[in-house]
């Protein structure tokens, strides 16, 4: 099926939960975007991409607002970014991206998770081989001519471009997210969302009752606040 097909089910292995907890994600992205580069999108590339996604997500403009107020006072905690990764049952590879005020909290329930569901928590890099980092962008496919936009592109990292009528995805390596999204804004398209993403490299193969098994494990990371995306590589489809 292609790596094309892959990209388009990323989203499928990359899952956080409702709509709340994705704003709540989002705000815990503007305040540490806004701690590192201030509260101006105009002079914070990496606020503009928060900002950009949060209106994806249907974020209400004044929540947007009111988390870049909130972020720019003294007051506001800082969050350290954190990857857990290890081992679910099955041999099933799991990666939490997680932003805390609290690292010693965080590792705490991480590990609980693992160890309560017959899992195990690894070191970090333990799962560098079964994941790999890519940008991707999702693009309005509105007035966009697919094949000469890619050739523009090609200059800037992009590996490939796909979609339909409605939207293109564009994946690119993940050192390449800065240049991408300048060469992007520089053309004034229509972005949709862009993120980092983690692809599995192979998929571990298990019954139907040991994935729900698995998906219910994932469901207790996902519940955690610190937790802002788990990944996984368990094959979903028989």
């Amino acid at each position: 099926m292609g790596r094309a097909f892959e990209f388009r089910k990323v989203r499928k292995l990359k899952r956080w939960g409702n709509m709340a907890k994705t704003f709540t994600r989002i705000g815990r992205d503007i305040v540490i975007a806004v701690k590192a580069g201030g509260p101006d999108p105009a002079n914070n590339s990496r606020l503009r991409v928060v900002i950009q996604n949060a209106k994806g997500a249907n974020m209400p403009k004044d929540r947007i607002e009111s988390a870049i107020k909130r972020a720019s006072s003294k007051d506001e905690k800082n969050y350290e970014e954190i990857v857990y990764e290890g081992y679910a049952p099955f041999g099933v590879g799991i990666l939490c991206e997680c932003a805390t005020d609290n690292p010693t909290r965080t590792v705490a329930n991480i590990r609980m998770y693992f160890t309560r569901n017959e899992g195990t928590l690894g070191k970090t890099g333990s799962l560098d081989f079964m994941f790999e980092r890519k940008a991707v962008f999702h693009l309005k496919a509105e007035g966009i001519n697919k094949e000469e936009l890619e050739l523009e592109l090609i200059d800037y990292g992009a590996e490939e471009l796909d979609g339909d009528e409605e939207e293109i995805v564009i994946t690119a390596p993940f050192t390449e997210f800065g240049n991408m999204q300048k060469a992007l804004e520089d053309r004034q398209l229509n972005v949709i969302s862009s993120e980092l993403l983690r692809i599995p490299t192979s998929y571990a193969e298990v019954t139907p009752e040991q994935r729900e098994k698995v998906l219910a494990i994932i469901e207790k990371f996902e519940e955690d606040d610190d937790v802002q995306a788990v990944y996984h590589n368990m094959r979903l489809e028989d």
